[in-house]
């Protein structure tokens, strides 16, 4: 049994301020390792061959995106999609179809606003790439509910990842990945700021592959305990000038909105509204938004109109 295994089968076992305690530790061990790639990798600020540039020509791209892990965090949605709204921003929240009761209602509230709906895992257990076969099994769930919610993106929980046999799901894009995250419990960074697109071996089709390119919140201010936005505010600027994607992954669950005493796993949703706000201030005018399925729609199509091009010719 793998080390990340058998975590899994003892979490339950464990009080949240111990798991909190363990892991800040072994973080600060890691990150003593990984100066020269984290935040920043130098090496993945490369346009690919072929880069089709953002929509209306912007300079960059900038995505929000939430993962939803527990029934508390389903219940913080509307304040931070309201955190959102007054700012001018959208966004895509992800939801574990089988670990909590996923509100129709809610899902109807977001999607109603300009929100995007997908899906987070199937249980959130750490099993989902265990084997072939229960991958295959559990994929069949998770199409129903790709189709059942009309989404078109999924993300596995803690990141976990096997690029080809997500090509199993029904869906236009996968962002499990990272450009650069040795805290993450499979931690081969996909080196690239830039999101790509990853065909069925048959040919008949395949997804656009979206990596996360800031650290998320839960890494930064709950396992190294950092009181400012200051990491985030300095990867954005290098993202920036090299053209990519800001793709930023929170969770409502560690949003803390002030309504409660703050826990050991949660931090001021004020972090995350200043940084909303300083980009805004900084590069106005300058970026594309939209949600990750709208992004991952566009590359699809300038894909089709490349390939008719190569066609014509």
């Amino acid at each position: 049994m793998s080390a990340t295994s058998l975590y899994y089968v003892v979490k339950p076992l464990i009080p949240r301020y111990v798991q909190i305690l363990m892991r800040r530790w072994w973080v600060r061990r890691v990150r003593k390792t990984c100066s020269e790639i984290w935040p920043i990798d130098p090496g993945s600020g490369s346009e690919p061959p072929g880069w089709p540039g953002w929509p209306e020509g912007k300079d960059f791209a900038l995505i929000l995106t939430h993962d939803v892990d527990t029934a508390k965090g389903q219940e913080r949605c509307l304040d931070l999609m309201n955190l959102e709204m007054e700012a001018g921003f959208r966004s895509s929240f992800n939801f574990v179809p089988e670990r909590y009761d996923v509100s129709p209602t809610l899902r109807s509230e977001l999607s109603a606003n300009g929100f995007e709906v997908g899906v987070h895992g199937l249980n959130h257990d750490g099993k989902l790439y265990s084997s072939l076969e229960t991958f295959q099994s559990r994929a069949e769930r998770i199409n129903g509910y790709i189709r059942q919610w009309g989404a078109s993106g999924f993300r596995s929980p803690s990141m976990h990842h096997n690029l080809e046999w997500i090509h199993l799901l029904d869906i236009q894009y996968d962002a499990s990945t990272f450009d650069t995250d040795p805290f993450e419990p499979q931690s081969d960074g996909i080196g690239t700021i830039f999101p790509f697109y990853l065909e069925n071996s048959d040919g008949s089709g395949g997804y656009v592959e979206m990596p996360y390119t800031l650290p998320q919140d839960f890494t930064l201010f709950v396992l190294l305990n950092q009181r400012d936005i200051n990491i985030w505010l300095s990867k954005l600027d290098w993202l920036v000038e090299r053209g990519g994607m800001v793709l930023l992954n929170t969770h409502p669950d560690y949003m803390n909105f002030g309504r409660a005493r703050k826990k050991v796993d949660e931090y001021p949703s004020g972090f995350y509204s200043a940084f909303l706000e300083g980009v805004k201030e900084k590069y106005s005018g300058r970026y594309w938004h939209g949600t990750a399925g709208d992004l991952s729609a566009y590359l699809i199509e300038m894909r089709r109109h490349s390939a008719s091009d190569h066609a014509v010719t």
